[in-house]
Formats: C-alpha cells, structure tokens, sequence
C-alpha cells in the first residue's frame, strides 16, 4: 500500500508542478476616459479582483473575452450607451499585462422632463426646491446616480413635511439610443397633509407643563420633520436627559394629525469635577466643581466652582432659571470671589451678578447687572513688597450694566477647520451714583480659523481684540476694569498682563484701551502632532500714544484625549528692556 501511495504521488507532482506554474497575476489598465468613468470601468470588470489573486490561463483569458460587455455595461449608467472596447494581452513574466481601451462615444442627454404633482405639496418651499432640482437634470448627460438622488430628496421632502402618504406612481426613465436621448417621466400622489396633534411626555422629572416650552410647534399647526428635530435638539441641550427619543405616532395617524411621543431618561443629577491643570497665566493649580443639572421639578440649575493656583484663586457660584422657548432664555444670579496675583498687579475682590440670556437672531445675547468691591494693588514687579515705592494701592466699589453679544461657528468643536467666534460688550456706570468712578467701556474679541493645503494639516488662525474706555477717575478701577497685554491669549513673548501704561515711577499699572492681533501658521505631521509658526502685537494704552509690543515664536501642538494642548515659546522682537524665551501653555477648545 506504502509503494502504491508513493508511485501516485510521483505521478501527480508534474501536474502539481504545472498548476503551480499556470497561476499569475493580472495588471489592469484602462485608457480613454477619466474619472469617475475610468473607476466605475475598473470596479466594473471581473479582471480586477484578480490584481491581488492568481488566476490561471484559461480562467484569464475566459475574463479577458467578458471584459468588453462588462465595459459597456458599466458605462451605461452615466450615459454612454454607444461605448467601444478593444483590448491588448500580454504576458510579462508570470503575470499577465491587461490593456482595455475604452472609446465612450457620445453621451445620452436629458431631453425633457415630464413630472407631476399636486399643486399643494408643490407650493410648499423644500418640496418646490426638490421639484425644480429634478426639473434642471433637463439638458444635462443621464446619469443615474444624479437621477436616483433628486427623485428621492423629493420623496423624502414630502414625508418631512406632512404629506405621509405620498406615493411615487411612475418612475421612468426612457431612453432612444439612436438619438442618443432620454426622458425623465415622474408622478407623485401626494395625499393629505397631516397636522399635529398631542405631544406626550414620557419619563420626565419636571412639572406637568414644563417641557411644553421646548416644544417649537402648536397642536394643529403642520407636520414637520425640522421641528421634531429642533425639539430633539432643544431637549438634549438643555442636559437634564441621558435619553431623548422624539417619535412621532405615523402608524396610529388618524383623520390627519399625528401624535408625538417624547421618550426621557433622566441624566445624572449631580455632576462632580475637578483635577490639576497648568497654566502660565495663573500657574499649577486644581479645580473642582459641584454641578446640579436640576435643583427642582421647575428646572433650575446651580453650578459652582474653586480654582486654586498659584496666582489664581477663585469661588464661584451660579443659579440659573431656565425659560425655554424659541429664544431659550434664562435668569441667571451669581457670585465670584476672586483673588489674583499677576506680573503687575494683585487684587481681591467680590463681585455679585444678575442677568437674563437667550438667543437673539442668531446671536447669544445678555443683559445684566454687576456690583464689584475689593482692594488692589499695581505697578508690581514681581513678588515686591506692598509697601515698596511707586506701588498704587486701592479700594473700589463698581456698580455697572452690562450689554454682550456672542457668537461662534465650528465644523467641529474639538479641532476647528473651519469656523470664527465674536464677542462685543459695553459696560457703563450711572455717573458715579454708587460705584466710586463712573466708567464707560467698548471691548471686542474676534477669532478666525481656516485650514488649508493637502489634506487640510495647515491651519490660519487670525486673531484680534480692541478695547477702549471712558472714565472720570481711571486710579478708582481695579486690574479687572483695567486693559493690560501680554501672555497666552494676547502677546506672547511677554508675561501675563506685563505690558501696558506705567505710572511716573515706570511701574505698568494698566491703560484706559486696548488693541491686540495676531497671525498664527500651524502644521500638523499626523492626525494629532504638529507645530506652529505665530506673531502677536499689541499694547493696552491710554489717549493715542500707542506702542504696539511684538512677540514671535514657535510652539508644538497636541490633539490629546482632554483637548487641544498648545505649548509655545514666544520672544519680544526689537524691545531693549525685554528679552529671552517665555513659555506660554494653554489648554482647551480653538473657539
């Protein structure tokens, strides 16, 4: 049996041999269209999956003979029906060098379209854009892809405003190959237009009524699916669920209104944060945090927080009340006790807050009132005694309004390609009616960001910020109503709030305005590894004696799990009092 076994296997290893051999690779290539024609011609025909496969002789040539119709075939759906195939085969080595050369001929074009609709639906915005979107395929080349996608947006647009019953009755597309034309035939019945009707709430902790307000349409009013998707929107931002479910009753629809379920799952109440953080503005420190996303069944929300660094020191609290609704107001009284100890100047202070918020065409704007007292000293050096000669000590009592405007766009909140932000603010005193100076400011904050070149790794990050006040008693303002530059976010180079106006002693004790730019290049190496390129100017300046200071440098960028992590080394350029490397850290969102 042994001896049997052994003669087979010397008798079957030639033709083992011989398969082994008769096995190749296959290189494709196609002339004589370009994309997206040449890569549906490629996914198209057999032959490609054999790139990265062995293929046999006969099983090759077998393919190479189908290659032509399957072509053709592929082509047609962009409408080239009247396509020419010849082929080249050649054997290179062990593999096999496959040549199609593709003739397109003259494509098929849209004649006409043919659509129906009733007028209704067709009045209404979307659906009218849909309707002309199918309506502009006339003259061009039939493409399927482009056909399917429009004849679909205008089904969907239906269902999303009300009209759930619409039904497609014809969809055709015939095409004449000899006249190398085509016409689109389309017609819907559209049905009645559904209206709401209830919203329930299911699973909420707040009073019967309260989520109504979030509800950004009436019983009765239209169907529509934007607005279900705003309420679904509205409820996951305010943060009091770990579970939003918005669904609208089709199936039990009757007599045309739709009922809305809203499912809820409560989030958790209270929210615990804090940890260490660096910053060369205020140092090594840590933060803690006590947040109540809910204190009762009407809503309100506290939030507090301390932050202790080396020359930072901070507790704060804020009481919220919500009032949801199209404009999402809010009342909102708070209090911050704050202790800081800068380059120049040092200050303790407390300040009470009431303002009310909501958005405001498109804006976030505030309206409120502040009372601020506390001691200050400036003019420091360093950690100078108090008592030092040319240091200015004071106590003020603020109490001002205060007017602001905020907005900011991103694609993406973590790492901005794409996007700005703005914020204007005015704050004045009535007169010196119970604050110590009267005072009137102007500030601005603008921010822009775009990405550029291959793959998008290079960013431009433009940024600027202006200042400018009014007061009959500058030395009666504390640090915090005064303009100072330098440091993370205003002129690197330069210490935190180093540079600005100085006192006859020439101790910088801040200015009355401020203007800041700066220009910055970044270039990232991989997906969370770059550096960056940057130049700041500016100055804080009282009247019209302004000396811009400027500050260049380099800095490396990381995009680490906890945030965008900028580490730059900035240095004052043309400044004989100033000189040397300053390290600048800075932790957190672009915008």
């Amino acid at each position: 049996m042994r001896r049997i076994l052994r003669r087979l296997s010397l008798l079957l290893l030639p033709l083992l041999l011989l398969s082994t051999q008769a096995l190749a690779g296959v290189q494709l290539t196609v002339d004589g269209v370009a994309d997206p024609l040449k890569g549906a011609v490629i996914s198209g025909v057999e032959l490609s999956q054999y790139t990265t496969r062995e293929v046999s002789d006969a099983q090759l040539r077998r393919l190479y003979g189908r290659a032509p119709a399957q072509v053709k075939s592929s082509l047609e759906p962009y409408g080239y029906y009247d396509a020419t195939v010849t082929g080249d085969l050649q054997q290179i080595g062990k593999n096999w060098q496959v040549t199609l050369h593709v003739k397109p001929g003259e494509p098929v074009k849209i004649a006409g379209v043919e659509l129906q609709l009733d007028k209704t639906a067709a009045g209404i915005a979307p659906i009218r854009r849909a309707q002309r979107a199918i309506e502009h395929l006339k003259g061009t080349t039939l493409n399927d892809a482009a056909y399917e996608e429009t004849r679909d947006t205008l089904s969907a647009q239906l269902t999303a405003n009300g009209f759930l019953d619409a039904r497609l009755i014809t969809h055709r597309v015939e095409v004449n190959r000899d006249d190398r034309r085509a016409v689109i035939k389309l017609a819907w019945e559209a049905g009645p237009r559904y209206r709401y009707g209830k919203v329930d709430f299911e699973g909420s902790q707040f009073n019967q009524g309260f989520l109504d307000r979030y509800v950004p349409f009436k019983s009765g009013d239209y169907f529509s699916q934007d607005q279900l998707l705003a309420l679904q929107q509205a409820l996951n931002g305010a943060d009091y669920f770990a579970v939003v479910n918005v669904l609208p009753d089709v199936d039990e629809a009757k007599n045309g209104v739709v009922d809305v379920a809203v499912q809820l799952a409560p989030a958790k109440r209270t929210i615990y944060t804090g940890g260490p953080f660096i910053g060369t503005d205020t140092g090594v420190g840590v933060r803690g945090g006590i947040e109540r996303r809910w204190v009762n069944r009407r809503g309100h929300k506290w939030k507090n927080e301390l932050v202790l660094a080396q020359r930072l020191k901070t507790l704060s609290t804020l009481y919220s009340i919500p009032l949801p609704g199209p404009n999402q107001r809010s009342y909102n009284f708070g209090a911050n006790y704050r202790d800081a100890n800068t380059t120049t100047s040092q200050s303790r202070t407390l300040e009470l807050v009431g303002n009310e918020t909501r958005q405001w065409h498109g804006w976030t704007r505030t309206l409120g009132l502040h009372a601020l007292d506390g001691t200050f000293t400036v003019g420091k050096r360093g950690n100078e005694p108090d008592n030092t000669p040319g240091i200015e000590h004071g106590r003020s009592t603020e109490v001002f309004a205060e007017a602001s405007l905020s907005r900011k766009q991103a694609d993406n909140p973590g790492f901005v390609r794409r996007g700005w932000s703005l914020s204007l603010a005015a704050r004045s005193t009535a007169g010196s009616l119970l604050s110590d100076a009267g005072f009137s400011q102007l500030t601005a904050d603008a921010k822009w960001i775009r990405a550029f070149g291959a793959k998008k790794r290079n960013r431009l990050i433009l940024r600027g910020s202006a200042a400018v006040t009014w007061t009959n008693d500058f030395t009666a303002l504390p640090p915090q109503l005064r303009f100072f530059a330098g440091g993370d976010r205003s002129v690197r180079g330069y210490g935190y709030q180093s540079i600005g106006p100085a006192n006859s002693d020439g101790r910088v004790i801040g200015g009355k305005n401020l203007l800041v730019a700066s220009t910055e290049v970044e270039h990232y190496f991989t997906r969370n590894w770059g550096m960056a390129a940057f130049v700041d100017a500016g100055n804080a300046f009282s009247g019209t004696d302004y000396r811009p200071k400027i500050g260049a440098g380099l800095g490396v960028r990381w995009r680490s799990p906890v945030g965008l992590i900028r580490v730059d080394f900035g240095t004052p350029i043309h400044d004989s009092r100033n000189h040397g490397i300053e390290l600048h850290v800075v932790i957190g969102p672009d915008l």
